[in-house]
């Protein structure tokens, strides 16, 4: 989809995009949400930088601030992202369309990287993108590897996993290892039962996808990380986007330091 994303932002804004946006806004920076009250803030910050991978942070807001004014001016987070989950004490109470009964002056939003920043770049360079091809969210799943405790925080690695030809697995690690702000280089590659993956016919979060004979599934960090470290912090309220539901950003692959691909 060529929206821009001020665009897109209006249609979902309005009610009438409620899907994931996988392939949506190409060439554009796709973000996870996490919002939390101001006293976890802090905590949830370290997380981050102790976990870039997952969580590589895009921006930061003032308590209380819905609009994103580093990474899409004008933008409200309350409203503007297709479909959000409300956790209150770690467990998932509701899914919702926006969140502005659910907002205060306490809270904080956190804007992280994502793995759909470089679908777009991998098409262009050959690669195929199943989910997008097949119209779907991308397969995610929680890992059984461990993410480093900071702040209060810690939990499993989700990671999403794309299948990639056999003979395009280093190409794709090449591409991707150049944006960090979008999860970087993948974190594992092929054996799904050796992060402790039993059937990837099943993921935990988005939509199974066919995998060819010749592909090798190729695992990327997630954003949904937060989502399950929260079921230990156990936050009074989280506020998060919907696995594969993302925050469109008006920011350009160029503005990740990244060109050398984008041809």
């Amino acid at each position: 989809m060529s929206l821009h994303p001020r665009d897109l932002r209006a249609r979902i804004r309005s009610g009438t995009w409620m899907g994931p946006t996988a392939g949506c806004c190409e060439g554009y920076v796709q973000a996870n949400l996490v919002v939390l009250p101001r006293s976890l803030a802090a905590d949830f910050h370290l997380f981050c930088e102790a976990n870039p991978g997952p969580c590589p942070l895009l921006e930061v807001t003032e308590p209380g601030d819905f609009e994103p004014h580093g990474t899409a001016p004008g933008a409200d987070l309350r409203s503007d992202v297709p479909r959000y989950r409300i956790y209150r004490e770690g467990e998932l109470e509701q899914e919702v369309t926006d969140v502005v009964r659910f907002w205060s002056d306490d809270l904080v939003s956190f804007l992280l990287g994502c793995s759909f920043t470089f679908d777009d770049l991998l098409r262009k360079n050959g690669i195929p993108v199943r989910h997008v091809e097949e119209r779907k969210n991308v397969s995610m799943y929680v890992t059984r590897v461990t993410c480093r405790p900071a702040g209060g925080f810690s939990g499993p690695l989700v990671v999403s996993m794309r299948p990639i030809p056999a003979s395009l697995v280093s190409r794709a690690v090449e591409i991707t290892a150049g944006i960090p702000l979008a999860h970087g280089a993948p974190v594992h590659v092929g054996d799904p039962s050796a992060i402790g993956i039993a059937d990837l016919n099943r993921p935990d979060f988005g939509d199974p996808v066919p995998i060819g004979s010749d592909d090798v599934p190729v695992f990327w960090a997630c954003g949904v990380t937060p989502q399950v470290v929260a079921r230990n912090a156990r936050p009074e309220l989280m506020i998060t986007h919907s696995p594969g539901h993302m925050f469109i950003t008006d920011l350009q692959l160029h503005d990740l330091g990244l060109l050398r691909w984008a041809t």
